[in-house]
């Protein structure tokens, strides 16, 4: 078993099965093989398949879903940061990562509501919008992902 100082060994990759790999600041949250991972970048949804040819991508705020392999039908909120997808390996590093049993519903609204009201109070201060609308953006995408548990 690994410690904090020694990296746990990835999963191996076999039969065509990616090796997937969600990483926060704080947790190592998923670790596991998968057939398909859609993902939501920065431009929106994007799929990789064992194979593909190497990316690197802004992500952005929404439900990462595993399809397959250790993994069976699994999802996942992840919100900013980016995701490494090698032909056998897929890496979602990101700011926040939360299987859905773990997200507050309650506290996800509250979220919502305080991001609208920053939203509705930016006045003329564009950086003060753009705040509000990535606030809102995660607060919806974590409902979503909290009503679809």
């Amino acid at each position: 078993m690994a410690d904090a100082t020694t990296p746990a060994a990835a999963p191996t990759t076999a039969n065509g099965h990616l090796a997937v790999r969600i990483v926060t600041p704080e947790r190592v949250l998923m670790d596991t093989t998968a057939d398909a991972i859609e993902l939501p970048a920065r431009s929106g949804y994007m799929e990789a398949l064992y194979g593909a040819a190497p990316l690197l991508a802004e992500l952005g705020a929404g439900e990462v879903r595993l399809h397959g392999g250790n993994s069976g039908d699994a999802k996942f909120f992840v919100a900013w940061g980016f995701v490494e997808v090698l032909p056998q390996r897929v890496t979602v590093l990101a700011e926040t990562a939360m299987k859905p049993t773990e997200i507050d519903a309650g506290q996800a609204q509250q979220e919502l509501d305080s991001a609208q009201k920053d939203w509705n109070e930016a006045g003329d201060d564009a950086g003060k919008y753009d705040y509000a609308r990535a606030e809102i953006t995660v607060a919806e995408q974590k409902l979503a992902a909290a009503n679809d548990k």
